[in-house]
């Protein structure tokens, strides 16, 4: 693979880490930066959704489960229609329909609230659930939520047995909400390796030197489109993206892309103010070379 003009871009565009892995073979690794764990921002979401898919495999919940159900205690009164319609599935899709985004990183250092999950609950949903694409941190937190209260413990010791050991990742850490349970929306601190490690399992369907630690079922209903937005699509927490890629996706560049029809993945790791200029570099300048 020609790094030249990758160089270039790289430098340019603030990318610390970079690995692509074709065939199941590692075909470019390249650090700009000490290959640290790192905050991956909203591709924590994507983890996020792998935790459903095992929690539902296990009969822990369903995707057409209602929030009123789930989260009765914390519910306001009298729900609105809207609200009482919504479902986990609608969670993943970021088609909770509320008027906006709420527990963005920008906000959360400010907010006086400590129940997350009464907050959110409590906040207008304006559109029927389903229907249209907003971007909101409030959907894979509360799926988040759901995991951790049906399985009994966090994010990271649920994930742990089933996801992170099977795959060689030493325990990570991961941002939590004021009552200890692990935000689903982001805070997930891993290194490039891997991100590269989980982009390869979703490329193989779940399967993991020959055991199968995530449903095959769920990662091709995760990563299809499910809702158009003003880019590529969105699946199960998932983005959709060119050459039919899917990729866990984080602010300043974090991002896992799985290529199946190239049997390829590419992670970054980077600090770039232009993320969607980064991913245009990766489909007109790595991906072709694929």
């Amino acid at each position: 693979m020609d790094i030249g003009i990758i160089q270039q871009k790289a430098e340019e565009m603030r990318i610390l880490n970079l690995a692509v892995m074709k065939d199941g073979e590692l075909l470019l690794k390249k650090d700009w930066d000490e290959e640290i764990r790192r905050n991956q921002y909203s591709a924590s979401k994507s983890f996020t959704s792998i935790a459903v898919g095992i929690a539902q495999k296990e009969g822990l919940l369903e995707l057409n489960e209602k929030l009123c159900d789930i989260f009765r205690e914390e519910m306001p009164d009298n729900p609105s229609e809207n609200l009482c319609s919504a479902t986990v599935k609608d969670l993943l899709t970021m088609c909770l329909g509320q008027d906006s985004g709420y527990l963005m990183g920008v906000q959360r250092p400010l907010m006086k609230e400590m129940d997350w999950v009464r907050y959110t609950l409590s906040r207008p949903f304006t559109q029927k659930p389903g229907t249209s694409f907003l971007y909101n941190n409030a959907g894979p937190y509360l799926a988040g939520i759901l995991v951790q209260r049906r399985s009994g413990c966090d994010l990271v010791n649920y994930l742990m047995p089933r996801l992170f050991e099977p795959m060689g990742i030493r325990r990570p850490v991961w941002e939590t909400d004021p009552y200890g349970y692990t935000f689903g929306a982001g805070g997930l601190f891993l290194c490039v390796t891997e991100l590269l490690k989980f982009g390869q399992l979703l490329l193989q369907e779940g399967n993991w030197e020959g055991k199968q630690i995530v449903p095959s079922a769920y990662i091709r209903e995760a990563s299809k489109k499910y809702i158009d937005n003003e880019k590529d699509g969105y699946g199960y927490l998932f983005w959709r993206g060119p050459y039919n890629s899917y990729r866990a996706d984080g602010k300043y560049g974090q991002f896992s892309i799985v290529l199946p029809d190239k049997n390829a993945v590419i992670a970054i790791n980077a600090e770039s103010r232009d993320a969607d200029a980064m991913m245009e570099c990766c489909m007109d300048i790595i991906v072709p070379q694929l």
